[in-house]
């Protein structure tokens, strides 16, 4: 696991690139503000219920919640299932309204 910051990741994202994010908050969390990732809640997460990324092994995946704690388990829990490029946001959305208030 890596840290990727907000800014570094609105940047790409701004930039168009296609990147894999996966949000693992829960489904209300994630309908009240979300930056677009695939809703993947830490429960799941940690009882390897992973088919929904199962194809992203090799690929870098960038993995945010609200405060950058969930999802750094979230990365430690993927990182030995095999994932090889996790990334967590630092601060999580917390952190990106923060920044990025509009």
């Amino acid at each position: 696991m890596t840290t990727i910051t907000a800014e570094e990741l609105k940047a790409r994202l701004d930039a168009g690139e296609k990147l894999n994010i996966v949000d693992v908050r829960e489904p209300h969390e994630n309908a009240e503000f979300n930056i677009g990732g695939l809703l993947l809640p830490l429960g799941r997460v940690q009882t390897l219920q992973l088919d929904d990324i199962e194809n992203l092994k090799d690929e870098e995946l960038i993995v945010y919640c609200r405060s950058g704690n969930r999802s750094g388990q979230a990365c430690q829990v993927l990182d030995m299932a095999g994932f090889k490029n996790t990334k967590n946001l630092v601060g999580g959305m917390l952190h990106w309204k923060e920044v990025f208030p509009g």
